[in-house]
């Protein structure tokens, strides 16, 4: 079994997170940060910033780390760590049209904390870490949902 590494934006903008969809063609309603899998040879905080202008069109800062978190699908061979870093808007349109090259991000929702609570959404811990201070964080291991 191979580990794949992860990386994701946490995005904040007038007390709103930036959530997108985790299925192409609307396969699911699970919503996830901004973010993807890291390419060798380019640091996480390269990856989180190429990764956030593929799928949303917009330039970020990648501030510091947030948030580690594990999940797995024990029927198959996946294990997923992902790294979420606080990132601050650099440009582009928040409310723009883009299109996701690689056609997974169709979706983009800025998020209160109360309507993200209303949405599946994963990690079950995002809520309590970006709307909170400290340090970063580590969720044990979670099964994968669709």
């Amino acid at each position: 079994m191979s580990l794949r590494l992860a990386v994701r934006g946490l995005i904040l903008m007038d007390n709103r997170l930036l959530m997108v969809n985790a299925w192409p063609g609307g396969k699911s309603d699970l919503l996830c940060a901004p973010g993807g899998g890291v390419e060798p040879h380019s640091s996480l905080p390269d990856n989180l910033a190429r990764e956030v202008h593929e799928e949303t069109g917009l330039t970020v800062t990648v501030g510091p780390l947030a948030l580690v978190n594990e999940f797995h699908d024990p029927d198959r061979d996946f294990h997923q760590v992902e790294m979420f870093f606080r990132c601050t808007l650099v440009s582009g349109d928040p409310y723009g049209e883009w299109t996701d090259p690689e056609g997974i991000v169709t979706e983009r929702h800025w998020l209160l904390r109360q309507e993200l609570e209303m949405k599946r959404f994963k990690p079950s811990s995002l809520p309590d870490v970006v709307w909170a201070d400290g340090p970063a964080h580590y969720d044990p291991l979670e099964t994968i949902l669709r």
